[in-house]
């Protein structure tokens, strides 16, 4: 059963032939959040933030410590990974909640979340006979 309450059956091939994934064979987990903020704002504001909002999750286990770092370098972001354990009964909640207050803080912090954009130049090429500009 999983967690949505579908019943899931795999054949005996599967079983035997491909990688069994148990979620919940051990009593900890990692959540794994990527965060993207803008190249304008500051690593050392955002490292702040970061670290204060599971700072003050007490679902967080000291041990491991939480892994909080710039993971990547984006076309748009740039993208922190945000890593703390927690016990496994608390995964999905703390995965939500810290996301949303991740958001949150960033508001007030004024730290921005960029999303993909394009800019669209128009040139003035001279005019149609009839008067009108011609756009191309």
């Amino acid at each position: 059963s999983t967690p949505d309450n579908r019943r899931v059956i795999v054949p005996n091939g599967q079983m035997l032939s491909d990688a069994i994934t148990n979620y919940s064979s051990h009593s900890t987990r990692r959540v794994d959040l990527v965060v993207g903020v803008g190249y304008g704002d500051d690593i050392d504001t955002v490292r702040r933030v970061l670290e204060g909002v599971v700072a003050d999750d007490a679902r967080v286990l000291a041990d491991p410590a939480p892994n909080i770092r710039i993971g990547s370098l984006g076309d748009s972001s740039v993208n922190w990974i945000v890593r703390p354990w927690v016990n496994a009964a608390d995964y999905w909640d703390v995965y939500w909640e810290m996301t949303e207050e991740i958001k949150r803080r960033f508001d007030r912090e004024g730290i921005n979340i960029p999303f993909p954009q394009r800019d669209v130049h128009v040139y003035h090429h001279g005019e149609n006979r009839d008067g009108t500009d011609v756009i191309g």
